[in-house]
């Protein structure tokens, strides 16, 4: 009398059978991250037009007395409020958009750099972000009080609220990275093409003495590369 053993060793233990049922079908990668990117990049544009509302210090008639343009800024606290509001937004935004940029560019780029040079420059925007309405608390609760603040302290929030926010120059590293993923054909060329351009529009524009100039191209920068991946990069899209 023969007795037989049949042993089944699967190449992979983690795949059932064709057709099982207890094996649920992979869901298609999520595209939240790029949709983030989009509001990240909205927020901005409307922390830059909030900025520029609060516009006490850049009034002509205004000039060189600190104590009118003290109680100008005393008149424009809903904009501040608008200014914070939206910059701590698009901060949030810009960090999940970074990760999961990172995490697309990487699945297409190999061991290259990009990937992780796009994520470090939308990460120390974010900060810059946060730090530039950094101040807004204080002065909030200090213009709202009369006589609680010297006006020339208030006349150098004025000036912080107008250019440190403004510098978004590190976003146009975003856009290089996807570039150079895009030139070795991991991401659509018309999309690097784009990056290549805002980017490095960005990049020059903080580098230069109008470094402010990087608050208008950045945000646009950021909306672009998201609508991008989240409407026109299906083969990269389900690669990562």
């Amino acid at each position: 009398m023969t007795i037989r053993t049949v042993t089944e060793n699967p190449v992979r233990s983690d795949v059932g059978p064709a057709g099982d049922p207890a094996v649920p079908p992979a869901a298609p990668p999520s595209r939240r991250w790029a949709v983030a990117g989009v509001g990240a990049g909205v927020a901005g544009l409307g922390m830059i037009i909030s900025s520029t509302a609060v516009d006490a210090v850049s009034d002509p008639a205004l000039k060189g007395d600190s104590a009118a343009q003290a109680d100008r800024l005393a008149d424009q606290l809903p904009q501040i409020v608008a200014f914070h509001t939206l910059a701590g937004i698009s901060a949030v935004l810009l960090l999940v958009f970074a990760a999961g940029l990172y995490r697309r560019l990487r699945a297409t780029a190999g061991d290259g750099v990009a990937p992780l040079v796009a994520f470090a420059g939308l990460g120390a925007t974010a900060v810059v972000l946060v730090l530039g309405s950094g101040l807004d608390t204080e002065f909030l609760f200090g213009l709202s009080d009369e006589g609680a603040l010297d006006p020339a302290n208030a006349v150098f929030y004025a000036h912080w609220v107008a250019t440190i926010p403004w510098v978004w120059m590190l976003a146009g590293l975003a856009g290089l990275g996807v570039f150079s993923v895009a030139r070795a054909g991991g991401a659509p060329r018309w999309l690097g093409f784009a990056g290549a351009a805002l980017g490095g529009i960005t990049l020059l524009g903080g580098l230069s003495p109008l470094q402010y100039l990087a608050g208008f191209t950045g945000p646009v920068l950021v909306a672009v590369l998201a609508l991008g991946f989240a409407a026109g990069d299906r083969r990269g899209h389900g690669r990562a």
